[in-house]
């Protein structure tokens, strides 16, 4: 019999008790126009031009222009007031271009302050002349959006579009604007087939003429085609006779949402273990209309399901509930995408307190090429925000039209950061944790089957990424994806005269459930990033199963803070930053992620912290990991928070936090060192500690970040055993953004102390007698 392992629970982090204010920043400055006269005169003939092409736009609510407006990106957005009162900012597009709707009156004033200063004059606010760089309209070429631009029209009369107007500050200035587009859509005969009020989204159906005049209305901010949600679907057969019915979940088991094409609630392996399936898009019924959604639920309730299946064992250990959001073509064409998830989302968190959502699908039409996050992204990161929910998604998919078979395995893995192949809506979502996708097969059935015959040739290898993998960033740099996982893979055939690609049914998939069960067996194989995304799914639902309380914010620490990079991909890619834009920070080790071991310690701790303030904590390093020796011995920190974010700013989330690891004599050094006093010299010069991968920079633009430090000796003179450690976390947020932040926003950080080769270490005994002594003392 087995001996019972002990269970080591991840043990608290605790902070120390100085809270120390964060020096502020210097104020930008703005460059000075080497000829004044000439810049002043260059605007002011820019403001005509402007004024012109602007007035041949079809007026909105009211009869203001809308001005295009490029700045230096040193000025800052909340002194563009000093344009005048009637003058209302819209938004930032790009890091240099704000949009804005001015009266003709406001114009004609700012023109006369340009002739002052062509006359040798001083007019008001030089600073804002200076940063001025110049002014223009905002065209129909400007108005379309990235599919639209690339696909053209469609050939067929009527067709539907997406239509998104400027999202004004004053919500009654958004009443008036959307009122006013409704009337104007009827008085055109543009019939409106649904709507969302927040972002303002309209999706219309239009003639060709009906197009070209939506592009010149002036509250259109985008006008583009609608979602495309290409999905495929392969069956495998498998006799269920010889697996045990699967028992129920414990009645205070965690709910895991499942937002796709509904579940066959019906079958064998997964009816135990369904709470409740509803159906929130108008006309169809809950039921799984493609099969896609129930592949998906099979990979979230039991992770490998192809080892469940060699063990014959399954056993859930939470509910899954499912809101179908897609109709029998895999899409979403009867309504926004947007308002059936916030519907289902807000339906199972206040039924069933649902805090964990899988979304495995992504918009073809939308893949993020920079600029402002908008559409389904964005409704996720606001309701991840209010609710406290974790949204899981995947990156999206690469067709196989998109390469020649020769292609696909010729020029792999360079094509992999190829703007085509830049993640889809919602991928970008930076409250979210995005999953891409790597190869857990290499070997076809024919080739299994005709050993000596080389004709199928997988793209990648085992542990490689995925072919139709999608790459980050998102917005600002930030890394996307956060992690991959299982997806499947694809293989040409050579003798095929264009080297077909070989995508489905053979062998090289993600193994889950089908829809058809009945008829067609219990069980079916595919590729996608979708069936990637629910096996991190599952893992959140065992944090959630042993740790109920853990936050989302601490859920997606711990996923990452468990994250490792594989050999596969340093052999693969020449740089670090190529593995970051496909594969973030790696692939989950389950091992670890629920549980400590002796040699193996995760420490956790939740906490609020104020705006512009640092908080400290001191890692507790165990004499074991400090022993001689050269062997490898890694510290692990990683920081999530869920900011509020706002898609009228270039820079989105109104929250900053970073965290930095520093060693330093004590815990009053620290301290001083990162008062709000320090100069900004000694500050820069404070950094953190050397080796960090990703850097501080790379890691500190995304709402959940990692780093790791590796040792391979530690000497008597190695600065572990000379200093302290401390985690640093410090909050900045933009002066935008205060309104809208908490006063104190809540984040979740996790330290993890290794020392993997040495079997004898007593990490974490040591650890927690540390920690019991120090409340020992506090007490």
């Amino acid at each position: 019999m087995e001996e019972q392992k002990e269970k080591y629970c991840h043990l608290k982090l605790i902070r120390e008790e100085p809270i120390t204010e964060r020096r502020p920043k210097g104020a930008p400055r703005v460059r000075k126009p080497d000829d004044l006269i000439q810049h002043a005169r260059f605007l002011k003939k820019s403001i005509v031009q402007a004024t012109h092409e602007a007035k041949k736009d079809i007026k909105g609510y009211d009869e203001r222009l809308l001005i295009r407006l490029e700045i230096q990106e040193a000025f800052p957005i909340e002194r563009l007031g000093q344009l005048g009162p009637n003058v209302e900012f819209v938004s930032q597009e790009g890091k240099n271009i704000v949009l804005a709707f001015a009266s003709e009156e406001a114009l004609a004033e700012f023109e006369a302050r340009l002739a002052t200063l062509a006359e040798g004059g001083r007019p008001q606010y030089l600073q804002l002349i200076y940063a001025l760089q110049d002014i223009g309209a905002w065209t129909p070429e400007h108005r379309k959006g990235w599919a639209l631009r690339n696909e053209g029209f469609p050939k067929t009369e009527p067709f539907i579009l997406d239509v998104e107007l400027w999202p004004l500050e004053s919500s009654r200035e958004r009443e008036l604007q959307q009122e006013a587009f409704k009337n104007w859509c009827h008085q055109q005969g543009i019939e409106i087939l649904d709507w969302v009020r927040d972002p303002p989204l309209f999706r219309v159906q239009v003639s060709l003429a009906q197009a070209e005049e939506l592009l010149r209305y002036r509250d259109v901010r985008l006008v583009d085609l609608p979602p495309k949600y290409g999905l495929e679907r392969t069956l495998l057969y498998i006799d269920i006779q010889e697996i045990p019915d699967p028992p129920p979940p414990p009645d205070t088991a965690p709910v895991i949402g499942i937002l796709d094409s509904g579940i066959v609630s019906t079958h064998n392996l997964l009816k135990s273990a369904v709470g409740d399936v509803q159906s929130f898009l108008p006309d169809y019924p809950p039921q799984d209309g493609t099969g896609h959604g129930t592949l998906v639920a099979g990979i979230a309730l039991y992770g490998d399901v192809e080892e469940k299946l060699r063990n014959r064992q399954f056993i859930p250990v939470f509910w899954i509930v499912s809101g179908r959001i897609l109709d029998d073509k895999n899409e979403n064409r009867t309504g926004f995408l947007e308002k059936h998830i916030e519907e289902a989302v807000r339906y199972f968190y206040e039924h069933y307190g649902c805090r964990i959502f899988n979304l495995s699908l992504g918009d073809r039409r939308k893949p993020y090429l920079g600029g402002h996050l908008r559409g389904l992204a964005y409704t996720l990161d606001k309701l991840a925000r209010e609710l406290g929910v974790l949204f899981i998604v995947s990156t999206g998919n690469v067709l196989p039209s998109q390469h020649d078979g020769r292609s696909w395995k010729e020029n792999y893995p360079h094509y992999l950061f190829n703007d085509e192949w830049a993640i889809l809506d919602p991928a970008p979502a930076l409250n979210a944790i995005t999953v891409g996708s790597i190869a857990r097969w290499d070997q076809t059935y024919n080739s299994q089957r005709y050993r000596h015959d080389p004709a199928e040739i997988p793209i990648a290898r085992r542990n490689q990424p995925s072919p139709f993998t999608r790459h980050g960033p998102s917005i600002g740099g930030a890394i996307k994806p956060e992690l991959v996982a299982y997806g499947g893979n694809w293989a040409i055939n050579v003798r095929a005269g264009s080297f077909n690609v070989l995508n489905k049914s053979q062998g090289l998939g993600e193994l889950s459930f089908n829809k058809d069960f009945s008829t067609n067996g219990p069980f079916a194989e595919n590729s996608g990033t979708s069936f990637s995304a629910p096996h991190v799914t599952h893992l959140a639902g065992l944090i959630l199963s042993e740790y109920s309380e853990a936050s989302h914010n601490l859920l997606r620490a711990l996923l990452i803070a468990h994250a490792d990079t594989l050999e596969e991909w340093k052999d693969l890619f020449e740089e670090e930053k190529d593995i970051l834009k496909v594969c973030g920070y790696g692939l989950v080790d389950l091992e670890a992620l629920i549980n400590s071991s002796e040699n193996d310690v995760t420490l956790i701790a939740e906490d609020r912290i104020p705006n512009k303030r640092h908080h400290f904590y001191e890692i507790p390093l165990p004499e074991d990991f400090l022993s001689p020796g050269r062997r490898i011995r890694e510290i692990r920190v990683a920081l999530a928070y869920t900011a509020a974010v706002r898609t009228t700013r270039i820079s989105y989330k109104a929250t900053r936090m970073e965290f930095r690891l520093v060693a330093a004599e004590s815990l009053e050094q620290v301290c001083k060192e990162f008062n709000a006093a320090t100069s900004k010299e000694e500050l820069e010069k404070i950094g953190e500690l050397r080796g960090a991968y990703p850097t501080l920079t790379d890691r500190s633009k995304g709402t959940v970040q990692k780093a790791t430090w590796t040792w391979r000796q530690i000497n008597t003179n190695s600065i572990l055993r000379r200093k302290k450690l401390f985690v640093v976390v410090t909050r900045n947020d933009f002066p935008w953004g205060e309104a809208i932040s908490a006063e104190e926003e809540p984040y979740a950080l996790v330290v993890r102390i290794r020392d993997p080769q040495n079997l004898n270490a007593r990490l974490y005994s040591q650890i927690r007698e540390r920690i019991e002594e120090r409340v020992r003392v506090r007490v």
